[in-house]
């Protein structure tokens, strides 16, 4: 297991993993828009990349009381509260977060942060692309050292993006101390569910259930397929290829977003665009994103053709719209 002292160790080493990962985001698409929907508010998804109150997605949301004296922003994380705590004691650089801000606005109302997974790391593999393997997920690691530090055993809390394979490619990764008793420790991981049966279902971070997946045994009715769902379990690793729960929790996908809001999404491009354009469309982690002519392109080579490159990391802001995000802008990262 890491041990107390190693624990700062690798935290500090984080902001390292994120200087591949978010090193394209300087100085594209910072222009400070937030937008904001027809229902009053205004959704952006995305790492968070700095503080002063907390920047995401190229835009400094305000917090507190740089909003107004007495204003609180909601701030959860993984489903506790910490409202009453500042934004740095809360966020660090590289979680990705969700945040609910007033129309036309950046005043933050809610700031959550609920991480992919936490659990021991099971399986080391280093190759093209270094991963280690939690609950029967696969996590790219991009930074070499951070990759180095980690241990078969080593219980850790990963955040980051999906990408075609179904693998999470983390852009922040945090060691989580062993508990004090009780031995038995819960372990918790996110996903889509597919392949829903009598005896459980498949669990994945794409919402068709291609790319890495586990099985998931649960009792008879359980979650529907497409369902975003948490998984937590006391095991340490897939026994027999499997995951057994012992609790399940239906939440709301972070691609998910209310009809006609406004809404801003970071991710990884999963299904790329044909080239069709009887079908000017690409999806992001799954969720398909469609644009027309006047779609405001920025960054990469500033036309469509950049969606067309799989796992390119782009910003899309836009307004859902019967549950197909139809993009205003779209920047390449």
């Amino acid at each position: 297991m890491i041990s107390a002292a190693r624990i700062p160790r690798l935290r500090t080493g984080v902001p390292v993993l994120l200087l591949a990962f978010l090193s394209l985001s300087c100085g594209i698409g910072g222009s400070d828009f937030a937008g904001g929907g027809t229902g009053g508010t205004g959704i952006s998804t995305g790492t968070v990349s700095g503080f002063g109150s907390v920047e995401v997605n190229g835009v400094h949301f305000r917090t507190d009381n740089n909003v107004a004296p007495g204003f609180r922003t909601e701030k959860k994380v993984n489903g506790a509260d910490k409202s009453l705590e500042i934004d740095k004691d809360v966020f660090a650089v590289g979680m990705v977060v969700t945040v609910r801000h007033g129309k036309g606005d950046n005043n933050a109302q809610l700031i959550e942060y609920r991480d992919n997974l936490r659990g021991p790391v099971a399986v080391i593999a280093s190759g093209a692309d270094d991963t280690i393997e939690i609950l029967g997920q696969s996590v790219v690691v991009d930074d070499a050292a951070i990759f180095a530090s980690l241990k078969q055993g080593d219980i850790v809390e990963v955040s980051g993006y999906a990408d075609n394979a179904g693998r999470i490619r983390a852009a922040y990764i945090f060691s989580v101390p062993p508990p004090l008793p009780p031995p038995v420790q819960e372990f918790e991981v996110k996903g889509f569910v597919s392949g829903s049966s009598s005896t459980g279902f498949r669990l994945g971070p794409l919402p068709d259930g291609s790319g890495t997946t586990v099985m998931i045994s649960f009792p008879p009715g359980g979650p529907a397929n497409g369902t975003y769902v948490q998984v937590v379990t006391t095991d340490q690793e897939p026994v027999g290829g499997g995951i057994s729960a012992i609790r399940i929790e239906t939440l709301t996908a972070r691609t998910d977003f209310p009809e006609n809001v406004a809404f801003d999404l970071e991710g990884l491009v999963t299904t790329p665009w044909t080239g069709s354009g009887n079908d000017p469309s690409f999806a992001v982690e799954g969720k398909r994103v469609q644009w027309n002519d006047t779609t405001e392109f920025v960054g990469g080579g500033g036309t469509r053709e950049d969606t067309r490159q799989t796992n390119r990391r782009v910003q899309v802001h836009g307004t859902n719209i019967g549950g197909v995000l139809s993009a205003a802008r779209i920047i390449f990262r």
